[in-house]
């Protein structure tokens, strides 16, 4: 039998009859008249090629067949009822395997508080954190990743939701000739050798796309995969590292560096999470998403 030519509108009326073994109180059950469920039991006879139901005294007497798919839609009719009705999700007995991408600073900054919450609430299930890479929204196009911290604006047709805002400082070492002032001015900054964390194609997402926005381009001498390897990086030379306040206050202080207010201009930057469409009503993605959001709201 095709199943795709199988009418499933049939199921019902054969649940009440194969139950109710009478035509008449099987139609008030399905909410059918007696001609109509008359009608349809034909149709399932044909369908099964089967009596099904055959008139005895006192009313029908199921035929072997008739029980038969009776014991098995006892199995099957719980299975659909699954199927089409939204299951909760249980957290602590779940065994999900959820997949994250960001860049190292936004997995340094998210990613310790969302470990202690899915070890804690969801013991059985599985967290992979990559790194970030241009294809990570082609990624979350065909659901090899889960969800992505982003930074700045997030493409169609992918959700988004707000995490929390930063801005960026620059980490310089005291042989920089600028180490002394409280703010670089955007001259200053652009006149200074920069290294660079490669967000995509060579570019540090928001500090770039200002910059150039403006008109200008600074001058990437070292550009790097790491916001830890651009801190490390500047020891000991004249280049300037431009990161986010959070990670910068999560280094360990070392003394021949120091921290200067970044650029008006660069400006604070917002950071969310992205997702595709088709996940927006996933119990399990609705519970990692909760779960990211208060891990973010933790830390700020």
């Amino acid at each position: 039998m095709d199943i795709l030519g199988v009418d499933l509108n049939l199921l019902g009326p054969l649940i009440a009859l194969l139950e109710e073994r009478h035509v008449s109180r099987a139609a008030e059950r399905a909410h059918m008249s007696q001609p109509a469920m008359s009608r349809t039991l034909s149709k399932l006879r044909i369908v099964f090629d089967d009596e099904l139901l055959v008139r005895a005294p006192g009313g029908y007497r199921l035929t072997p067949r008739a029980e038969r798919l009776q014991r098995e839609l006892a199995v099957t009719v719980p299975q659909l009822e699954g199927l089409f009705s939204e299951q909760p999700f249980d957290p602590f007995n779940a065994v999900d395997n959820f997949h994250v991408a960001g860049t190292d600073y936004l997995l340094s900054v998210v990613g310790p508080g969302l470990v202690r919450h899915v070890r804690s609430h969801s013991p059985g299930s599985t967290l992979r954190f990559d790194a970030w890479r241009e294809t990570v929204y082609d990624d979350l196009e065909r659901g090899a990743l889960d969800l992505v911290f982003a930074g700045g604006a997030v493409p169609s047709p992918f959700r988004s939701e707000h995490l929390f805002e930063d801005r960026y400082v620059c980490l310089l070492s005291t042989d920089h000739p600028l180490h002394a002032v409280d703010r670089l001015s955007l001259k200053d900054y652009l006149d200074c050798d920069h290294v660079v964390v490669d967000i995509a194609g060579g570019r540090q997402g928001a500090v770039d796309v200002r910059l150039e926005a403006l008109g200008h381009q600074r001058r990437a001498s070292v550009i790097v995969p790491y916001h830890a390897f651009a801190a490390g990086a500047i020891r000991e030379t004249n280049l300037v590292a431009t990161l986010p306040r959070r990670f910068v206050d999560g280094l360990v202080e070392i003394p021949s560096q120091v921290v200067i207010e970044a650029p008006a201009a660069i400006g604070p930057v917002s950071f969310s999470t992205a997702w595709h469409p088709r996940l927006d009503n996933d119990p399990a993605h609705c519970w990692l998403r909760e779960t990211v959001r208060a891990t973010a709201n933790q830390n700020s």
